[in-house]
């Protein structure tokens, strides 16, 4: 049965399989409650609020849902009302099961905005063939990736990189995420761009509910 990849705004995404249900980073430019609807499991790659809306995930995790964080995500969650039980410390490395999906946790930190901003933790999700980084350029250690899920615009990110990142991986198809600080003018051209160096062919840009099959 194939995987239906839908985007939510920004940087989240949601994977729906028969019964199987797993959301990816649903932050406050994320489309909210919509995204988390019926969903089991919930992934987060680190603690800023673009990729985590504490309000909304804790009120889910009261409900029901099981989160997979980093353990500076679980803290705040937990202050913030979350059962303990139901929000997991995940590091790099560890391999689990999340919402009837294999995941696996790649890289450990942030990319660096600036010398002078500390890093944070931040956990990269490879998910039966679809890669989420978070806002690092994490590696799958030659693991087959058929979905990179590529950030397009970010204080941290040049886009050259990017470009170099989708070469270094190589996938069978690049979803755009993490566009939310760009225009409609700068997404057509980071995206143009990125079609044209990255060798995955045409990134696919999806609007909020709208999805592609894996």
């Amino acid at each position: 049965m194939s995987i239906r990849l839908t985007r939510w705004g920004h940087a989240c995404i949601r994977l729906d399989r028969g019964p199987d249900r797993l959301v990816i980073d649903p932050g406050v430019f994320s489309d909210l409650p919509s995204a988390l609807d019926g969903v089991e499991a919930v992934l987060v790659t680190h603690e800023h609020p673009d990729h985590v809306a504490t309000e909304p995930l804790v009120e889910a995790v009261q409900g029901g849902v099981d989160v997979w964080a980093p353990q500076s995500v679980v803290d705040v969650l937990v202050e913030a009302g979350a059962p303990e039980d139901r929000v997991h410390p995940v590091r790099a490395g560890e391999t689990f099961s999340a919402g009837g999906f294999d995941v696996a946790a790649l890289g450990e930190w942030h990319a660096v905005v600036h010398q002078d901003v500390p890093r944070i933790h931040n956990v990269g999700y490879l998910v039966e063939g679809v890669l989420h980084p978070g806002d690092a350029y994490v590696d799958p250690a030659g693991a087959t990736v058929d979905v990179l899920c590529a950030p397009l615009g970010a204080p941290w990110l040049k886009l050259g990189e990017v470009v170099d990142y989708v070469r270094s991986i190589g996938p069978g198809r690049v979803v755009v995420v993490h566009d939310a600080l760009l225009s409609a003018i700068g997404q057509g051209m980071a995206i143009g761009l990125l079609g044209r160096l990255g060798g995955a062919g045409e990134p696919i840009s999806l609007d909020p509910g709208d999805g592609i099959d894996v």
